[in-house]
């Protein structure tokens, strides 16, 4: 059974960081792509970043996260990361990793529909 748990979020003050973790058992991802989505209370869940097979690979940021976001990945420990730093209060939500399992295009990773697996979340708040 495919479990991806992710762990890493709390309460922040504005301008700050944190670094998100995403642990997958299961199953390796190694050869497919992961994801972060956001959620924030009554809106819809959003991508926020993608990452391709390898640490060479692709990637792909929401343009309100880009330069501030950055998404890497362990493939030894199946894990994928997303350090979040310059953090603003319309970043707080619960954020969300994904796996992808088979086919894709680099388009559908922006995509919630097109990711086979889901953590739980975890909370982010940014205080102003």
């Amino acid at each position: 059974q495919v479990q991806l748990v992710e762990s890493g979020g709390g309460l922040v003050q504005a301008g700050g960081s944190l670094r998100l973790s995403c642990a997958a058992s299961g199953r390796t991802f190694s050869s497919y792509p992961m994801g972060w989505f956001r959620q924030a209370p009554g809106k819809e869940r959003e991508f926020v970043a993608a990452k391709k097979w390898s640490d060479g690979g692709n990637t792909y940021y929401a343009d309100s996260v880009k330069g501030r976001f950055t998404i890497s990945r362990d493939n030894a420990k199946n894990t994928v990361y997303l350090q979040m730093n310059s953090l603003k209060p319309e970043d707080t939500a619960v954020y969300y990793c994904a796996g992808v399992m088979g086919s894709y295009s680099d388009y559908s990773l922006t995509s919630p529909n097109r990711y086979d697996y889901w953590g739980q979340g975890t909370q982010v708040t940014v205080s102003s």
